[in-house]
């Protein structure tokens, strides 16, 4: 024990005096909502917080990005697709730039959390979370009135289907949302939709308890309830934000994302805004562009 200590000091006071001094960084040229705050709240600084949550029995892996200040501070909670490749932290970054804390979680039976995955327990998952961040506000610096559902994909499913469930929430983006209830109709109309999703879905290794053959049951057994142009009546009131991706192959723009914005245009209670920006299904060449339109109109949610 001695002898590794001892080579361990010498190591150390070798790389010391071998290691050239790494020079300060220039300071920041951005500006606005991509520049880093001048000052900071030193007894409410920005942090990240890891948590985790009870949703139907299971405990779920989340974590929350705190924004500069006491608050209570407007509240997102951004919703991962299927099966969560794209997170989306650069947004979550963002909107904390920009004065909102920001809650991330992984869903029943998604990588790492406990209990099964599936589409239903997922919008059930959204709906423990935000019961979780008002219960917690003050340790969360929360404003529980304050609650943006935001979701890409799966996600953007999840985030229309929880507000429709929660009189409470007057905000809910998708970020090209995933309208299962059309997806359903494809798989059933057509066998190579079906198969191609089936098949894709047994490679995901990363949810738990689930399999392409359950993911095509549940689809099929939901039809009515997964159909997010029917949930326009329990919208209303509220914002709704759909961003879409005009190469979009997933959630394509003329299949699936206008349809669900004429249903929601119909209703004169929603209000409604469409924006469609180059990119594909992640948004990989349009981020900031993402980023401004989701903190513009997430600020009329303050």
């Amino acid at each position: 024990m001695k002898t590794f200590a001892a080579i361990s000091l010498a190591a150390t006071a070798l790389l010391a005096a071998c290691t050239t001094p790494v020079a300060l960084a220039p300071e920041a040229t951005l500006t606005g909502r991509y520049a880093d705050p001048a000052a900071i709240d030193p007894d409410h600084p920005p942090a990240l917080m890891e948590l985790n949550f009870e949703s139907g029995g299971a405990r779920l892996n989340g974590l929350i990005y705190l924004a500069d200040g006491a608050g209570p501070h407007p509240t997102v909670v951004l919703l991962h697709g299927y099966p969560g490749n794209e997170k989306n932290l650069d947004l979550a970054q963002a909107m904390r730039r920009e004065g909102f804390n920001v809650m991330f979680f992984h869903y029943r039976g998604a990588w790492g959390s406990d209990g099964n995955f599936s589409f239903s327990n997922v919008v059930e998952d959204v709906g423990a979370a935000t019961g979780f961040l008002r219960a917690n506000a003050g340790t969360y610096r929360t404003d529980p009135e304050k609650l943006i559902l935001i979701g890409h994909s799966m996600g953007g499913f999840a985030a229309f289907s929880a507000a429709a469930n929660d009189s409470r929430v007057a905000c809910a983006a998708g970020l090209a949302p995933a309208d299962f209830g059309v997806l359903g109709a494809a798989m059933a109309a057509n066998p190579e939709v079906l198969e191609g999703f089936s098949g894709y879905t047994d490679t995901l290794s990363m949810l738990k308890g689930f399999s392409g053959e359950a993911a095509i049951v549940e689809l099929f057994s939901n039809a009515a309830a997964f159909d997010l142009r029917a949930k326009a009546p329990e919208l209303a009131g509220k914002s709704v934000l759909i961003v879409a991706g005009d190469a979009d192959e997933s959630t394509p723009l003329e299949g699936m994302i206008q349809p669900l914005m004429d249903a929601y245009e119909a209703a004169p209670d929603i209000e409604t805004t469409l924006v469609v920006l180059p990119g594909d299904h992640s948004f990989s060449w349009s981020r900031a562009a993402l980023i401004d339109t989701v903190i513009g109109w997430a600020d009329g949610c303050r």
